[in-house]
C-alpha cells in the first residue's frame, strides 16, 4: 500500500539543480548562464571562479549542487559531465519608491530571478 514513486523530471543520464530567489535581474543572470552553456563542468567551474560578475558565485554554487546531485543521487561520472542546459526565469519583483521633485514619486523595482542548471553525462567520443 502507499503511493507510487514520482517519475523523474530528467533523463537517466542527467541531473538538475535549481536556485530560486536570486537577487538580480534575469537579464544580468542570463549573461552568466550563457557563459557556461554546453561546456564541460570543470571548465565551467573555472570560468565562474574567475568571472567578475557578482552573481557568478551563486551560479557556481548551483552548478556544484547539480554536480553533487549527479554523483550522489544518480551515480553519474563527474569527469564526463557537461552543462546541458542553463536557463533563467523571472521571480517576484519588489516595488519600492523614492520621493522626487514637485511631489512626484520615482518607482524603483528590485527584481528576483531563478536559475535551473541541468548536467548531462556524455561519452568521450561524443564530446569532440
Amino acid at each position: 500500500m502507499g503511493k507510487d514513486k514520482n517519475p523523474r523530471r530528467v533523463a537517466d543520464n542527467e541531473a538538475m539543480a535549481k536556485l530560486r530567489m536570486l537577487r538580480t535581474s534575469p537579464q544580468k543572470l542570463n549573461l552568466v548562464a550563457q557563459l557556461i552553456r554546453g561546456k564541460k563542468v570543470d571548465k565551467a567551474l573555472s570560468d565562474l571562479t574567475f568571472s567578475k560578475k557578482r552573481i557568478s558565485d551563486d551560479v557556481k554554487k548551483c552548478l556544484q549542487s547539480a554536480i553533487a546531485n549527479a554523483e550522489n543521487n544518480h551515480n553519474l561520472d563527474v569527469d564526463d559531465l557537461i552543462v546541458a542546459e542553463a536557463y533563467v526565469g523571472k521571480n517576484l519583483t519588489m516595488k519600492r519608491g523614492r520621493p522626487r521633485a514637485r511631489g512626484r514619486f520615482g518607482k524603483i523595482v528590485k527584481p528576483f530571478s531563478e536559475l535551473t542548471i541541468k548536467v548531462r553525462q556524455v561519452q568521450a567520443e561524443e564530446q569532440a
